[in-house]
Order: C-alpha cells, then sequence, then structure tokens
C-alpha cells in the first residue's frame, strides 16, 4: 500500500511536470514564465521539493524491500519458470527503478543545478529578465548524448509506470472483475502517453524545430 500510494504521488508530479515542460512549444515567454512562477514559490518551493525527496527515498526503499521479501520468500530457485502473467516491466521494478533514480539525478544535474553544460552559465535573462529557460533548455537536448540518454531513461520510467499504475488498485485491494483491467489497461496508455510527451522535446529539438531564444 504504501509503494502504491508514494507511486501515485511521483505521477502526479511525473504529470504536471510534463505539462510545464510542454509549454515549450508555445514560446519562450510560456516556459519562462512558468519556470518564475515556480521560483517565486520561493520556500514553499523548497518544502515540495523535500516532500517529492522524501516521497521518491520512501517508494524506493519499500520497493527494494519487496523485492528482498519475494526473494526470501522462495530461497530455493525454480528449476524451470514459465511466466503466465508476470511480464518483463513487473519483473523489473527494482531494477528500472533504480535506473530512474540514477536519471532524475543526471536531470537535476542538468537542468535544476545546471553543473553538466558550461553554456547554462552563459545564457543572458530575457526581455522580462527572467532566466531563459527556453533556451537551456533547448541548448541542453541539442547534444545527441543527452537526448539519447534521456530517451532511454523514458523508456524505463515508461515500462516502470506500465506495471505501477496497473498494480496501484490491486495493492490497495480495489479489485473488480470488469473494472481492474479497464483500469489497468488506461493506465498503460498514460504511461506511454507520457513517454511521447516528454521525447517530443528532445526530438523537436535534435529536428531543428525548436530553436534557442538567443545564440551564445
Amino acid at each position: 500500500m504504501i509503494v502504491a500510494v508514494t507511486g501515485v504521488v511521483l505521477i502526479a508530479f511525473v504529470i504536471g511536470h510534463l505539462l510545464g515542460n510542454l509549454q515549450i512549444f508555445l514560446g519562450p515567454d510560456w516556459v519562462n514564465s512558468y519556470a518564475e512562477h515556480l521560483r517565486a514559490l520561493g520556500p514553499l518551493l523548497w518544502i515540495i521539493r523535500a516532500f517529492l525527496l522524501v516521497n521518491l527515498l520512501v517508494h524506493i526503499f519499500f520497493t527494494i524491500s519487496l523485492a528482498i521479501e519475494n526473494r526470501r520468500a522462495r530461497p530455493v530457485h525454480y528449476t524451470k519458470k514459465d511466466y503466465v502473467k508476470a511480464t518483463f516491466a513487473s519483473r523489473s521494478m527494482a531494477l528500472s527503478g533504480l535506473i530512474v533514480l540514477a536519471f532524475i539525478l543526471y536531470h537535476l544535474a542538468h537542468f535544476t543545478v545546471r553543473v553538466t553544460d558550461p553554456r547554462f552559465l552563459l545564457l543572458k535573462a530575457d526581455p522580462l529578465n527572467r532566466y531563459d529557460v527556453y533556451s537551456m533548455m533547448v541548448y541542453g537536448f541539442q547534444n545527441p548524448y543527452a537526448s539519447a540518454f534521456y530517451v532511454i531513461g523514458l523508456f524505463l520510467l515508461t515500462l516502470h509506470l506500465t506495471h505501477g499504475t496497473s498494480s496501484f488498485f490491486q495493492s490497495l485491494g480495489l479489485n473488480d472483475q470488469k473494472l481492474t483491467p479497464r483500469l489497468a489497461a488506461a493506465g498503460r496508455i498514460l504511461a506511454w502517453l507520457i513517454f511521447v510527451g516528454y521525447t517530443s522535446i528532445p526530438v523537436a529539438v535534435l529536428l531543428h524545430l525548436l530553436k534557442p531564444a538567443q545564440q551564445l
């Protein structure tokens, strides 16, 4: 239940973060304004970040604990395994979760702390004296290796979500023969829509559909 509830909080954040990032397609003013509004939250923003961090750590801890308990429950391995319902996503939740954690840490270093690309420090404020997040994102994704890493990380996140969203209701004991399969299918569709939404940004940059607002 703890894994399920903390997972829903993280999914809500992923969706909200995506909606904010997609504003890059509306132009520099939109995404720069969005970033400025977040920055204007001041201490509240750090409280939200701390809450999300604790939520993430709790989610990881109990996910790993469940994986260890499952292994201990059968100390003798099967001679032969024939998976009936277990998918690759469901069998690799702990591993994909740890890789996604590494992806999150890189993402924070890349766009939040801004220590991975020296060009970010050269960006000037936009005409309204706001940090040019639009150009930062474009320059960041112009690196094909960085974009490739993002796509791989988001793919693993999607695999994680396809199982997590479909198993949420079962984890809370809310099983229904008709409704549960439909909710599980909806969860998988949502996971892949999130993947398409996030990856559309680096793809658009690499295809030169999005260009920086200022030249360095």
